[in-house]
């Protein structure tokens, strides 16, 4: 069991609250957020306290983090509060639904894996990847670090999944698929070429690219 500091005050970090607390062995200590969005002095009965000073509060040797945010810019700024506590000494947990089907998969940490994702056997997910409710993860596939699957998302098998990709609802790609980094796949579409070009947004069925390159550097 770890003690576990949340990074956040809004809707994903009271999910990250409901879901560790009632699913989890792990307790939630406290909140964190960078000082300037400090607007109260607790949260769900928690104390919140500053990213900036966590480590003299909450020392990283005797506390883990987690930080489940959204995918916003691209999953890049999730990415920097992760790098920044990982920076000040901490380690971050993942959650991984009893919910969900999993497979003694490699997993890494600061995961946010909800409830109904099926993961089959032989793939690989890297560390920093929020899967929300109800995908399929095909067999003998990895997903890279950063990356963002909605909801009723359908990975087939074989298929390689680039940093700082993101999946709309009900997207779906087809069995050997190699997403780019910065891929947006957009709600409802479904990719049936093999490669996607870095940065760049497809849309439809089946999915075709938009003129123009996603900013790469966003914070």
């Amino acid at each position: 069991m770890a003690k576990v500091i949340i990074f956040g005050l809004l809707d994903t970090a009271e999910l990250a609250h409901y879901y560790l607390e009632n699913d989890s062995e792990h307790e939630v200590v406290a909140f964190t957020v960078s000082k300037e969005y400090i607007d109260k002095n607790e949260f769900k009965g928690l104390p919140v306290v500053p990213f900036e000073d966590i480590e003299t509060i909450y020392p990283p040797d005797q506390y883990h983090l987690f930080a489940p945010m959204t995918a916003k810019q691209m999953n890049q700024l999730r990415e920097k509060i992760y790098l920044e506590g990982k920076s000040k000494g901490y380690k971050y947990i993942s959650y991984i639904s009893s919910k969900a089907t999993v497979f003694d998969n490699e997993i890494g940490e600061n995961c946010f894996i909800l409830e109904d994702n099926t993961i089959q056997p032989f793939t690989k997910i890297g560390n920093n990847v929020v899967l929300w409710s109800g995908n399929h993860i095909g067999h003998h596939g990895e997903i890279k670090d950063h990356v963002f699957f909605t909801s009723h998302v359908v990975m087939s098998g074989h298929c390689i999944i680039e940093s700082y990709c993101f999946f709309g609802v009900n997207a779906t790609i087809r069995d050997y698929t190699h997403l780019a980094k910065g891929t947006l796949l957009a709600m409802g579409a479904s990719l049936t070429k093999q490669k996607t070009d870095e940065w760049r947004v497809y849309v439809g069925n089946p999915a075709k690219k938009l003129e123009g390159k996603l900013s790469y550097k966003m914070y």
